[in-house]
């Protein structure tokens, strides 16, 4: 399933996924899947991506 919620939060920082990749240290790929839903991040990397966009867990990656 389509993170948008996660592609919203970059967008409301005017981060392209490059920017944030180099945030979190993962290349600009492995954000464009976790957007697209391809990919399924661990959790750390789940902490870095909401620690960059200042948000939580449950805003960028739980289903509601």
């Amino acid at each position: 399933m389509k993170n948008l919620r996660l592609k919203a939060a970059r967008a409301g920082k005017d981060l392209s996924q490059q920017a944030l990749a180099e945030l979190v240290g993962v290349s600009r790929q492995t954000i464009n899947a976790i957007e697209k839903g391809d990919y399924n991040p661990t959790i750390r990397l789940c902490i870095a991506i909401c620690k960059a966009l200042d948000k939580t867990l449950d805003e960028l990656f739980w289903e509601v």
